[in-house]
């Protein structure tokens, strides 16, 4: 196990590599960026250079006058060391900007993936065992509307009921307008309460695939061999279900959910926009926006990273919690 998971290791550090020299070459490519608006607003100044000029200059201030590759390995050296420059649309080190905001995020993701799973996975065990029931059909509907419902329409949505005609939460932001004058304890009810409907977006729109992948799971399981012999011998539905059943359907999904715990960090860019939640999926859209090329390396990168730390995870946890599966 400990050879696989070094060589899995040195994988995701190639894999990386190419994937950020991607990244990085698609965003020396875009048609614009936040050097080429600054330029042109420097030029608009009485007296002040012309706009090629000025692009010039600041393209050699930024080390954008170079070619891709020798620009790249000269981000690559920095970010090796821990540094991945300033943020032009923030004005401050990338790596900060990014621990200031991405607390936010992970609290939006951590609440939601807990409420994934302890609403997904019994419902997917009930819709399984009472199979063509209307339970069934009711939980397969709610999964479907899940699944099918695009994050912005499901949020807008909510905004309308909940803020515009009840008036009970805010349409956007983290606090409210009178956060400064509480109290501890009631600012902390103040950004839970800006909490709410972005976790109920979030836990919505993701729900549905656990919940049906769930309910596949448990019917493979059900329709096992062991499991009509446990029935032939007379035990208990509850016993089959729970000590059985539920058991053997646990192997899949750890692996799936122990996957999805890097996920945890990546943020809900289109969630956190609707809800201007300042986490990292809303910083990172206002940097992609700008054209900040240093915030956005750094962030396409982490994802990556994420995404491949994932996959490393769920292939380690389907080798730990299911004994027939043995990586040599």
């Amino acid at each position: 196990m400990g050879k696989y998971i070094v060589k899995r290791l040195l994988l995701c550090l190639l894999l990386l590599f190419f994937t950020s020299l991607i990244i990085y070459t698609i965003m020396r490519c875009l048609p614009s960026s936040y050097v080429e608006n600054m330029a042109r607003e420097l030029a608009t100044r009485p007296g002040a250079k012309s706009y090629s000029e000025w692009l010039a200059q600041l393209n050699a201030k930024y080390g954008l006058d170079v070619g891709i590759l020798k620009g790249y390995l000269f981000w690559l050296k920095n970010a090796i060391r821990g540094d991945f420059g300033d943020s032009w649309q923030f004005t401050v080190p990338v790596t900060k900007k990014f621990s200031e905001v991405i607390w936010d995020s992970f609290a939006l993701g951590a609440i939601s993936f807990i409420l994934e799973i302890l609403i997904a996975i019994p419902l997917g065990i009930l819709a399984a065992r009472k199979q063509y029931s209307r339970i069934d059909y009711a939980v397969t509907v709610f999964a479907l509307l899940g699944i099918s419902l695009p994050t912005f329409f499901f949020a807008t949505v909510l905004k309308l009921i909940f803020s515009v005609k009840l008036g009970w939460f805010d349409l956007y932001g983290k606090v409210g307008r009178y956060h400064e004058q509480l109290d501890a304890f009631g600012k902390f009810l103040d950004i839970a309460s800006h909490y709410v409907l972005p976790v109920v977006t979030l836990t919505i729109v993701n729900i549905g695939s656990l919940m049906r992948y769930t309910r596949t799971n448990m019917l493979e399981v059900l329709n096992s061999d062991y499991i009509r012999t446990a029935r032939a011998k007379g035990l208990p539905e509850s016993k089959v279900i729970n000590k059985h059943a539920f058991r053997n359907t646990l192997i899949p999904l750890v692996t799936i959910l122990g996957g999805s715990l890097p996920g945890l960090f990546a943020g809900a860019m289109v969630t956190e926009t609707l809800f201007q939640i300042p986490g990292i999926g809303y910083t990172s859209y206002l940097a992609i926006r700008s054209g900040d090329i240093p915030f956005t390396m750094f962030y396409m990168t982490f994802m990556a990273l994420l995404t491949l730390l994932g996959a490393l995870i769920s292939d380690i946890l389907y080798a730990v919690v299911d004994p027939r599966v043995r990586i040599s």
